[in-house]
C-alpha cells in the first residue's frame, strides 16, 4: 500500500490537502497530510529549517511507514527533499509540486528576488502570508482565494533563510516534478537541473501555484499516476 506524505508550502498546514487526500484515499491509498512546526494548528512553536526536516522524518518513522511517496509543495520542497535522503529505503518516490528544489548550503529564498521577504523576517521573525491580491492570476476562484487567505498563518522566518543540508544528489532518487503553468511555463534553476536526470519525470498542470485548491482532483490523479503508471 502506497503511503502519501503530503507537505504544503509556506503559511499552510495539513488542512490544505483535504480535497486531494479524499481523492487519494478513494483511489485506495493511505494518506498522511502533515502540518510543519509553527504553522496552522502548530502556530507559535519555534522552528528552523532542520526542525521541518525532522518533522517529516519523525512522522514517517513514528508511523513506521513503508512505500512512502513524499510530496512537497512550494517551500516544502526544501525540507521534503532533505527528508527524502534520510528515510532511505522507505522512500518509493519524491514528488515536487511547483516546489523549490533544495540545494546544499542554499536557503529556500536563494535564487529569487526576496529582499522584501528577508526584511520582513528580520523585523518580525516571520514570512507574512499573502493577500487576496497576491493570488490573482493563479486559477483560483474567489472562494478558493478566501479559503487560502483565511487559513494561512505567518511562516517561521528561520525555516526560509537557513541553509539546506544534502549529502547526495536528488537526481539519483526516483521523482516527479509537477509544473503549474500559470506560475511560469518552465522549471528553472535547481528544478531544471534535476529534470536532466533520467530518474525524474516532468508533469505539467494547466493551473496556478496552489493546485490543491484550484484543481485537487487533477492533482490527486497526477499523484496517483506517479506510482501506478508504467
Amino acid at each position: 500500500m502506497t503511503n502519501f506524505v503530503l507537505v504544503a508550502g509556506a503559511w499552510l498546514g495539513a488542512w490544505a490537502w483535504d480535497d486531494v487526500a479524499a481523492e487519494l484515499r478513494a483511489a485506495g491509498h493511505d494518506v498522511h497530510p502533515l502540518t510543519l512546526t509553527g504553522l496552522a494548528e502548530r502556530q507559535g512553536e519555534s522552528a528552523g529549517q532542520q526542525t521541518h526536516v525532522r518533522d517529516i522524518v519523525d512522522e514517517v518513522e513514528r508511523l513506521d511507514l513503508r512505500d512512502v511517496v513524499l510530496v512537497g509543495h512550494s517551500y516544502a520542497g526544501v525540507p521534503v527533499g532533505q527528508a527524502a535522503e534520510q528515510i532511505g529505503d522507505r522512500l518509493t518516490r519524491l514528488v515536487f509540486v511547483d516546489a523549490i528544489v533544495p540545494e546544499d548550503g542554499e536557503s529556500a529564498l536563494s535564487g529569487w528576488p526576496s529582499d522584501e521577504v528577508r526584511q520582513a523576517i528580520a523585523e518580525t521573525g516571520f514570512w507574512p502570508p499573502l493577500t487576496a491580491e497576491d493570488c490573482a492570476g493563479q486559477g483560483l476562484t474567489d472562494e478558493q482565494i478566501a479559503r487560502f487567505v483565511t487559513g494561512s498563518t505567518p511562516h517561521p522566518g528561520a525555516t526560509a533563510t537557513e541553509p539546506a543540508v544534502l549529502t547526495g544528489e536528488l537526481g539519483e532518487l526516483p521523482g516527479t516534478y509537477v509544473k503549474c503553468l500559470l506560475d511560469g511555463e518552465e522549471p528553472w534553476g535547481a528544478a531544471a537541473e534535476l529534470l536532466k536526470s533520467d530518474r525524474w519525470k516532468l508533469v505539467n498542470m494547466d493551473t496556478g501555484h496552489w493546485p490543491m485548491f484550484s484543481q485537487p482532483r487533477e492533482l490527486a490523479r497526477v499523484l496517483h499516476e506517479s506510482v501506478t503508471a508504467p
